[in-house]
C-alpha cells in the first residue's frame, strides 16, 4: 500500500467527559473520548473504534455507560455534539448471543425495530429490505431466528439494532470463540456495515487485538489508573489512544501483511501486561 489514505475530521459524532462509575469500588476513573466523522472523498466511510482491555478493567461498565444503558457515577456521553446525555435506545447494542424473538421471522424481528421510532409501515419495509439486501439476507426473511446460522443471526442482529438506533452501534466481543475463518467473516461484515452510512460509527468491544486492529480507525485501551510510583491508584481509565488512520493502519484490507500490523499487535499485547 502506497501513502497513507486521504481523510478529513469533520463533526463531533460522540463525547465521553470524565466518566466514573462506583459501586462498592472505584470501577471507572476519569474517563474520557471522542469520536469524530472521519471523511474520505466519494466514500461512505464511517467509524470504528475499537475498545481494549484486559478482562476485569471495566469495559462492560463502560459499554453501559456508551450505550445509554447505565447513567454514570458522574461525567457524561453525549451524541452528536448535543449537551444532552445519551438516552437508552439510542446506541444500538449487539450482545454475544445476538439476541433475537425466536418467535417472529427475521422480517418481523426487524419491521418491530424499524417501526419503533414513528417510521410508517411502507418506510419501514423499505428500510428493512435495504438492509436484508444490504446483508445478503433477502432470501432468509421468512426464516426464524432457530434455522439461521451464527453469522446470520449475527447479521440479522446488527440491522436490527441499526433500524432502531441513530447511527450508533455497540458490539460485545464479537470475535469470542470464533476459528480464524469465521473471525474474517465477521470483520468483512462490520466494515460493510461502518460502509452503509456516512455517520454509522460502531464501538467494538474486544479482547481479540489482532482482528481489532485489522477493522477499526481508532483504538481506546483501557487500563488501570497509576500513581506517580506506578502502583494502582483507582479506577480505570482509557490509557491511550491510537489514531490507525493517521498512522495509515486503517482502511487497508491486506493490513495483516504488514510489518507494520504485526509491530503494533506486539505492542498492545506487552502493553496488556502493564494495565
Amino acid at each position: 500500500m502506497t501513502g497513507h489514505p486521504v481523510y478529513t475530521v469533520g463533526e463531533r459524532l460522540l463525547t465521553i467527559d470524565n466518566v466514573c462509575v462506583r459501586h462498592d469500588r472505584t470501577i471507572l476513573e476519569g474517563v474520557s473520548g471522542r469520536i469524530d466523522n472521519l471523511r474520505r472523498e466519494r466514500l461512505q466511510q464511517g467509524q470504528v473504534v475499537g475498545l481494549l482491555g484486559p478482562s476485569g478493567i471495566g469495559k462492560s461498565q463502560l459499554f453501559r455507560c456508551i450505550a445509554g444503558l447505565q447513567k454514570p457515577t458522574s461525567g457524561s456521553v453525549r451524541l452528536n455534539g448535543s449537551q444532552r446525555e445519551v438516552q437508552a435506545g439510542e446506541v444500538g447494542v449487539v450482545a454475544q448471543n445476538y439476541p433475537l424473538f425466536n418467535h417472529r421471522s427475521v422480517w418481523g424481528n426487524l419491521m418491530l425495530a424499524a417501526t419503533r421510532h414513528g417510521r410508517n409501515q411502507h418506510d419501514a419495509a423499505d428500510a428493512c429490505v435495504a438492509l436484508l439486501e444490504k446483508f445478503g439476507l433477502l432470501d432468509h426473511a421468512k426464516c426464524h431466528p432457530m434455522m439461521l446460522s451464527g453469522g446470520q443471526r449475527q447479521r440479522v442482529a446488527i440491522a436490527q439494532q441499526l433500524l432502531c438506533s441513530s447511527h450508533f452501534l455497540l458490539m460485545d466481543e464479537p470475535f469470542s470463540g470464533l476459528d480464524p475463518l469465521a473471525k474474517s467473516a465477521v470483520c468483512e461484515t462490520l466494515v460493510d456495515v461502518s460502509t452503509t452510512h456516512e455517520l454509522n460509527t460502531i464501538i467494538v468491544v474486544t479482547h481479540d487485538i489482532e482482528s481489532a486492529i485489522r477493522i477499526s480507525d481508532t483504538l481506546w485501551l483501557l487500563g488501570r489508573n497509576r500513581d506517580a510510583s506506578g502502583q494502582p491508584s483507582g479506577g480505570a481509565s482509557i490509557q491511550q489512544t491510537y489514531d490507525l488512520a493517521g498512522m495509515g493502519l486503517a482502511w487497508d484490507p491486506d493490513i495483516e501483511s504488514r510489518a507494520e500490523f504485526r509491530e503494533l499487535a506486539a505492542a498492545l499485547k506487552a502493553r496488556f501486561a502493564t494495565l
